[in-house]
């Protein structure tokens, strides 16, 4: 894109926004049809500058703006050059790209009964397991999720994306349970561990380790034939689940380490919140409707979350450290911004509260100023919540220009997560 201010081009003839005419294009009951592809042409062209580009578009298109509309499945999403039109018409923008799950009312529903569901069929299967042994229990799961598959299948062709997402979800999360079941059944379950697959979800072993493992090649298989962005939530629980299962294989000889347990579980968000990048970068440079979907959102809220326990759990009496831990926090806050991914802000400002919060304890430890230092300080952290309410669009268009070329996609929309 070519950055350079359009009044300083060289050129012999004058650009094309120059020479219109007031009547032919200015009028108040002229609206314009526009796309994000539109947008980037006239940056392309010097029109206007990449970050003025991103804060009006985001301004637009952000959710409960009255210029924002849904297009509708017949919109050619192609960049189509800018008509007038002569009736007012919203601003039309294409196929819905990286858009976080909506939790409306029927998607609530939704998202409520396949939890119920998904639960019923991971977590308390002890009764089915009295019932059926191992190869009933084989049977009952292969056979939901050969069901659950089908179901959701058939929901993709009438259109129902959400509900299908919840069914695959539901079979992905069957597969652990199979693989436990065809494990005992056939006498492959390590001994020593635990003994009733209730404690998947209840206990870390490094017995769960080939669970997990055949979960994720089974997600991977699943995501390619359905392209459902929820299917990506057991995945990034499973890798929770294998941080702490490989963390305490490694420590089977010395014993459980709860200092190695976090430190693993801080590598294990850093590596996931790579993975949720690379994700997010292959889906928003996709060219196909259906892979440029938010398939990163829940890669991000575990990855974030994995590696900020880890960081913030850590212990510290030497200052520099505890600076330090701020200062990556403040990272974490500018970062969420700039790619519209709040979960890193949400976050990076708890650390970034909690260290202000430790200066004031230390600066009045045992004074009676304590109190209303900490309320004056909780209270100018609810103005600078306001403040950046109100220039985020801003703040978002102002830290995406800082970002590296390779990572700008990123800063293409905002995000709900």
């Amino acid at each position: 894109m070519n950055n350079d201010n359009p009044d300083t081009m060289p050129g012999e003839d004058p650009p094309r926004w120059e020479i219109t005419e007031t009547e032919d294009v200015f009028l108040p009951s002229v609206r314009v049809q526009l796309t994000w592809r539109d947008v980037e042409a006239a940056v392309e062209q010097g029109a206007i500058l990449p970050a003025e580009a991103h804060a009006l578009w985001a301004s637009w298109a952000m959710p409960g703006s009255p210029l924002r509309v849904a297009a509708p499945p017949s919109v050619d999403t192609q960049p189509q050059p800018l008509e007038a039109l002569a009736t007012p018409v919203a601003p039309l923008r294409p196929e819905p790209v990286h858009g976080g799950p909506v939790f409306s009312f029927t998607n609530t529903l939704y998202y409520f009964g396949g939890m119920l569901a998904i639960g019923a069929m991971t977590m308390f299967m002890n009764l089915g397991w009295a019932l059926f042994g191992a190869w009933g229990v084989f049977a009952l799961s292969v056979g939901y999720l050969v069901g659950a598959l089908a179901v959701a299948g058939n929901l993709l062709q009438k259109g129902l994306r959400t509900p299908a997402g919840i069914l695959a979800t539901l079979a992905v999360c069957l597969v652990p349970l199979a693989v436990w079941a065809l494990q005992s059944g056939m006498g492959l379950w390590p001994e020593g561990g635990p003994d009733s697959y209730r404690d998947y979800h209840r206990y870390i072993d490094w017995r769960w380790l080939t669970l997990e493992l055949a979960t994720l090649a089974a997600a991977v298989v699943l995501l390619w034939r359905y392209k459902l962005p929820f299917m990506v939530m057991p995945v990034a629980v499973t890798i929770w689940y294998l941080s702490m299962d490989v963390a305490h294989m490694l420590m089977q000889k010395e014993g459980f380490d709860w200092a190695f347990t976090r430190d693993v579980s801080l590598v294990f968000g850093l590596a996931t919140c790579a993975l949720a990048v690379w994700v997010d970068l292959r889906s928003r440079t996709a060219t196909n409707p259906e892979d440029r979907q938010d398939f990163a959102f829940w890669l991000y809220l575990f990855g974030a979350i994995m590696f900020w326990c880890g960081l913030s759990l850590r212990e510290s009496e030497s200052e520099l450290n505890k600076f330090l831990y701020a200062l990556i926090n403040v990272f974490l806050v500018f970062l969420g911004a700039a790619i519209g991914r709040r979960v890193f802000t949400v976050l990076g400002g708890f650390g970034v509260a909690g260290y202000l919060g430790y200066l004031a304890y230390r600066v009045f430890e045992n004074s009676l100023l304590f109190p209303f230092a900490l309320t004056l300080l909780g209270l100018a952290v609810v103005a600078l919540g306001i403040w950046w309410q109100r220039n985020e669009i801003a703040i978002h268009a102002r830290l995406a220009s800082w970002l590296p070329a390779a990572l700008r996609p990123l800063a293409n929309d905002f995000h709900s997560s």
